[in-house]
């Protein structure tokens, strides 16, 4: 993204606020890697539904009838999101985290001892322990791939000597919610195919930033949690149709053997679900209202009707999140006392989302934040669940860093409002 790229969200940010309803309060949001507000179409997709079609699966009656149409639309609504191929490959589950520890036990299923596999330092646990778990019961090595600690990015080099021992799995996180480093993820894929590795994407940071495309990523397994977009606190996996097919289902004996439902166990959260149709909707509105002025750069990837309008939507919210990211930056780099952890270099923006971990003087995370939240800006303090990554740049026995992360709808004028408080803090 180029800094100079025209946005027209940035011009419009009054309307768009108006779509998050939380919004209108005297509080500036900047805990949204840990999960971001709900988008006012996804509200009313969870109403609409606990009102009009509240009921179990496969009814014979109306209500029933009505809600198999609502879930089977989000279906497909996520596989556009995605850009999958069919909505028989998008299933549905509580959380990234469970969806992972689920498919875990069905992949696993496969390895055979002194098989190996590849995790890296720079992941959410959810993309770790699950897999570390599993391979301690099949007997698998756990092969690890780390990070630069001065900027936070991949070491590749490490990745391909790792899989050169073609390990069984890779599983990699598209962007880090820790330091904000989005992975070479197309290439990353490229590597492991080709040592013969399948590849599990946890997309859960990246899905609010930018637009996703399993097809073109070539990717075997990528999930998502939709309460990280503006949405339900609902999980999202994608897995290629061979593989789903193939895998062994952990499930009850009346449950469906096809797909997807054959993972989705037990009664789902269909309001939840409902909700995550919302979201999906409102990315569409946004590339509708917003989006014009990326047709010409999509126009050669062949996306049509939604998944067109959804394709110009992230992509208009990717071009405003690079002026926040570039804002924050600055406004983070003139705090005196402050240690900015991962990519701090401006012209690697396009490198990163808007996720800034710090610490500030000898203050503890906590205390940090609490001043903060005193002064109505709500940021997170701790590991954020990235536990290797806290670990590895030696800050987790001190209560691990700040974390301040932008999304769409977040304002330069509250990027403003953050540094004066930071540096009100820092005195």
């Amino acid at each position: 993204m180029s800094p100079d790229h025209s946005t027209v969200l940035s011009e419009n940010l009054k309307l768009i606020r108006q779509q998050f309803p939380a919004l209108d309060r005297p509080a500036i949001f900047f805990d949204n890697p840990g999960g971001t507000q709900i988008a006012k179409h996804s509200l009313d997709r969870i109403n609409k539904y606990l009102i009009e079609c509240n009921a179990n699966h496969e009814g014979a009656f109306a209500t029933s009838i009505a809600s198999d149409a609502v879930l089977d639309e989000a279906h497909r609504a996520m596989a556009d999101f995605y850009n999958a191929p069919s909505a028989e490959e998008i299933v549905f589950g509580n959380n990234m985290t469970t969806l992972t520890l689920h498919i875990s036990r069905s992949i696993s299923r496969e390895w055979n001892e002194g098989d190996e596999i590849v995790l890296t330092r720079l992941d959410h646990d959810a993309n770790v322990t699950p897999w570390v778990l599993a391979a301690q019961d099949k007997g698998v090595k756990v092969n690890w791939v780390d990070f630069d600690v001065e900027d936070g990015t991949l070491k590749l080099d490490d990745l391909q000597k790792a899989l050169e021992r073609k390990p069984r799995l890779l599983a990699v996180g598209y962007a880090s919610n820790s330091l904000g480093t989005i992975n070479p993820i197309e290439k990353i894929i490229k590597m492991a195919h080709d040592a013969g590795t399948l590849v599990y994407i946890d997309a859960v940071q990246y899905a609010p930033h930018g637009p996703i495309d399993v097809q073109k990523l070539d990717c075997d397994f990528l999930v998502s949690s939709a309460y990280k977009f503006f949405g339900t606190h609902a999980g999202i996996l994608y897995g290629k149709h061979d593989l789903l097919e193939k895998l062994f289902a952990y499930k009850v004996r009346p449950a469906t053997n096809k797909l997807p439902g054959k993972f989705e166990t037990g009664t789902q959260n269909h309001e939840g679900i409902a909700g995550v149709l919302g979201a999906i909707e409102y990315f569409e509105w946004v590339g509708r209202e917003f989006g014009g002025e990326y047709i010409e750069g999509l126009s050669g990837e062949g996306y049509q009707g939604r998944r067109l309008e959804l394709k110009k939507g992230m992509t208009a919210i990717r071009a405003y999140e690079f002026e926040l990211g570039r804002a924050l930056l600055s406004a983070l780099e003139a705090v005196p006392g402050l240690r900015l952890y991962g990519l701090a270099d401006v012209r690697r923006l396009d490198d990163r989302v808007a996720t800034f971990s710090f610490r500030l003087k000898d203050m503890h995370p906590r205390l940090v934040a609490e001043k903060l939240a005193e002064e109505g800006i709500y940021v997170w303090d701790g590991n954020y669940y990235a536990l290797n990554v806290s670990e590895r740049l030696g800050v987790e026995d001190q209560g691990g860093m700040v974390r301040v992360g932008a999304a769409h709808y977040n304002t330069l004028e509250e990027v403003e409002r953050l540094k004066e408080a930071l540096i009100k803090i820092s005195k």
